[in-house]
């Protein structure tokens, strides 16, 4: 099958979405379909176009971006020359997937759009630009949709923007062969002077607002005995670090910065427990902490949606109160003291990653949707056809 799946950015870009559509592509290619991935070019430095991992990259320039989002129009041009069975569009940031619907419809191709969370923008006008857009291009991208995947029944149930479409359940997933429990963490810790007898708590993400970086630091106040490590780059890392500055932590609670591919298994690997504390519904999944989980690790996550269905609270690990580094810090310790708890939690994270969220399951899972819109497409253009045929 030639599939092109469309995604706003994509790697080296850093995000859950581009994490998600890089596992799933390889993935796909790795099963003997021709994927490409068409994209927006963020970095000039990045080539117009590769092969990353067996899948074909194309990144297309972009007119501008506006909060956030690429304003890039070409990848019209791009999908209407590409050869391709089927359409799977990845959102947000919007705007790239109603591209991808314009082409899927003039063509006649099978259309599925995985819509990862609600667009929510940090201004005085986000209400008025959201709610324009989900009544203008975002509605036109998922009427046009063959098939609309959430990854959580939490937005299959309290999007105001999918809810009516009955989306479909499928989880993001994790390469859990990658990312396991038998990964040496011995290298990275000497490399980064983290003494073996300090346990590690760690966040992965991109240091901005909504990842609530902020109570992962000042948890680290009322946590004196553990070092905190911060793995990502962002907008708001300047201010984190000024943070951690301003409240006597910055010698326990260290920026890695941008960890490359091939070391993050052995970062989730050498911590102790994985720190998830986001404050928005732009954090609708986690995939950070199911890598963490994979590789036997506990988490704590903050308990708002999306987030709250990666774990069971007190099985794979435990929920915290978001916004509240007090509680997020009780959790912590309450996992670093007591290591056979922590045993257990990551054993039975890693059981719910191989039964839930494996990157085999989820693959599946994506190939009998595709295989039920291509089916179901082909059996309207029979029908089309037949009409217009003369009796």
């Amino acid at each position: 099958m030639q599939i092109a799946q469309v995604s706003p950015w994509f790697s080296p870009h850093l995000g859950g979405v581009e994490s998600h559509v890089m596992t799933l592509s390889a993935e796909l290619a790795s099963r003997g379909h021709e994927v490409t991935v068409v994209t927006a070019r963020d970095n000039p430095a990045s080539p117009p176009s590769e092969v990353i991992h067996g899948v074909r990259v194309v990144r297309v320039r972009s007119r501008a971006v506006l909060f956030r989002t690429p304003l890039a129009p070409r990848i019209k041009r791009v999908l209407r020359g590409l050869p391709a069975d089927l359409i799977h569009a990845h959102s947000p940031p919007p705007l790239t997937s109603y591209y991808a619907s314009v082409v899927a419809r003039e063509r006649r191709l099978p259309f599925v759009v995985t819509y990862h969370c609600d667009a929510e923008l940090a201004s005085p006008l986000g209400p008025l630009v959201e709610g324009f857009y989900r009544r203008s291009f975002g509605a036109s991208t998922l009427r046009r949709a063959d098939r609309v995947i959430v990854t959580t029944r939490t937005y299959a149930m309290t999007s105001r923007t999918v809810f009516r479409y009955n989306p479909l359940v499928v989880p993001n997933a994790v390469d859990d062969r990658r990312f396991r429990p038998d990964v040496d963490p011995s290298a990275f810790r000497q490399a980064h002077a983290v003494p073996r007898d300090r346990p590690v708590v760690l966040l992965v993400a991109r240091i901005v607002p909504h990842k609530g970086i902020e109570h992962f630091v000042e948890a680290a106040r009322y946590v004196r005995d553990a070092v905190f490590l911060v793995a990502g780059e962002g907008s708001s890392l300047a201010a984190m670090r000024a943070l951690a500055r301003s409240l006597e932590v910055s010698d326990r609670v260290r920026f890695l910065g941008r960890i490359p591919e091939e070391d993050l298994p052995h970062l989730y690997a050498a911590c102790d427990v994985f720190v998830l504390p986001s404050v928005s519904r732009l954090e609708a999944f986690g995939i950070a902490a199911l890598e963490a989980m994979a590789t036997a690790k506990p988490v704590v996550v903050a308990d708002i949606p999306g987030l709250r269905e990666v774990i069971d609270d007190g099985r794979e690990g435990l929920l915290a109160e978001p916004v509240n580094p007090q509680d997020l810090a009780e959790k912590i310790r309450r996992l670093l003291g007591d290591p056979a708890l922590r045993e257990e939690m990551g054993r039975r994270g890693r059981e719910k990653v191989l039964s839930s969220f494996s990157i085999d399951r989820v693959t599946d899972r994506i190939e009998e949707i595709y295989a039920a819109v291509l089916a179901s497409k082909s059996g309207q253009d029979t029908t089309r056809s037949g009409m217009r045929s003369p009796a």
